[in-house]
């Protein structure tokens, strides 16, 4: 790990610190501890067996976007996703970069053309959660809890600012795909006034990069398909954030989560350390702005959703690492390479002993 890698963990860890300060403030103690205790452990252990399902929904979408590159069994999509999703807890953007180089090791993909891909994931997401957001907002009733204020109309207005720019992203995605031989030569002129050593690196990561967008030329039924997984899965999440409200007695509509969620988007993209504190943060923000559940419940019930949600990534991550014969000083050199000279990560000898046997 360099010393930029080391400044930014330094600064998202003061970062979450300061985040869960504001998430703790004001709480009791002893009313926390009651409303830990009190929870009920049925929706608790409901809440862990839907994330792990909404992490397969995951991994099967992913091996559709994958698809016109080539075919990924769901087992190894799953296992480079857990990984990829705990190296991401730990350091920042490292899941982008892991993901698609595990796929690398054992297929024919290139490590840009996944990561495009991984582009598109995360588009398809933001998207999904907006729609969502749209529905809750226009489409269904209003929750009698929520709390009718200015709050309301910011979100309308941050959501569709946020909405088009998702638009425009994905508009000039399609668009570099469907015209990459121009989009190249155009690079190439810039590409030219660049040692070489920096050029065709790059160049071969762009090239591999608009392969990775294939999927935009996929059937309407592909199309179709992918549109119905990211609704499942943000569905799935809405569920488990549904059971951890349940188990600490906070009565809300299942679509209030359509307003939770949308929440938690922001927070955690707050790049700190396991999510801790952008998360937790605006869970509370969600919970007694927007719903007015008391401080000590909705406290307890972020402790709770975030320490649930992230466990199985945890435990079956760290498994599936080991295997891989991967460690995090491992995934972190790979992620500097990335962010250093925008190529793909060397492989390892097995990733080379793997790139052998394919040719």
């Amino acid at each position: 790990m360099n010393g930029t890698q080391r400044w930014r963990l330094a600064a998202g860890g003061l970062l979450a610190v300061l985040l869960l300060a504001l998430f703790l403030r004001g709480v009791e103690w002893p009313a926390l501890a009651r409303a830990l205790g009190g929870a009920r452990f049925a929706p608790l252990a409901g809440l862990l067996a839907v994330t792990v399902a909404t992490y397969l929904v995951r991994a099967w979408r992913w091996g559709f976007l994958l698809a016109p590159l080539g075919q990924v069994p769901l087992s190894r999509l799953f296992r480079a996703t857990m990984i990829g999703f705990l190296a991401g807890l730990v350091i920042p953007r490292a899941g982008e970069v892991l993901r698609p180089y595990l796929i690398s090791r054992s297929h024919a993909i290139p490590t840009s053309a996944g990561f495009a891909t991984i582009v598109v994931e995360r588009l398809l997401d933001l998207l999904t959660v907006l729609a969502l957001f749209a529905v809750y907002l226009f489409l269904l009733p209003t929750p009698p809890q929520q709390v009718q204020g200015p709050l309301m109309d910011l979100l309308k207005v941050a959501g569709a600012l946020t909405g088009v720019g998702a638009a425009l992203v994905l508009a000039v995605l399609l668009a570099f795909h469907r015209n990459a031989a121009r989009a190249m030569a155009i690079l190439e002129r810039l590409f030219s006034r660049l040692p070489s050593r920096l050029s065709v690196p790059a160049r071969h990561a762009l090239q591999a990069f608009g392969e990775g967008l294939a999927v935009f030329q996929a059937p309407v039924g592909h199309l179709l398909a992918l549109l119905g997984q990211s609704l499942l899965l943000w569905l799935g999440i809405a569920l488990g954030f549904h059971l951890n409200s349940l188990a600490f007695a906070i009565q809300l509509p299942f679509h209030a989560n359509f307003l939770i969620i949308a929440f938690l988007t922001v927070g955690v993209s707050i790049p700190t350390p396991g999510m801790v504190g952008g998360f937790h943060a605006f869970f509370l923000w969600a919970m007694t702005q927007a719903f007015g559940v008391p401080k000590d419940t909705s406290v307890a019930a972020g402790l709770a959703a975030h320490a649930l949600s992230n466990l199985p990534v945890l435990i079956l991550g760290l498994v599936f690492l080991g295997q891989e014969g991967l460690t995090f000083g491992k995934v972190a050199a790979m992620t500097e390479e990335s962010e250093g000279h925008g190529a793909e990560p060397r492989p390892g000898a097995d990733g080379a002993k793997a790139t052998e046997s394919r040719r």
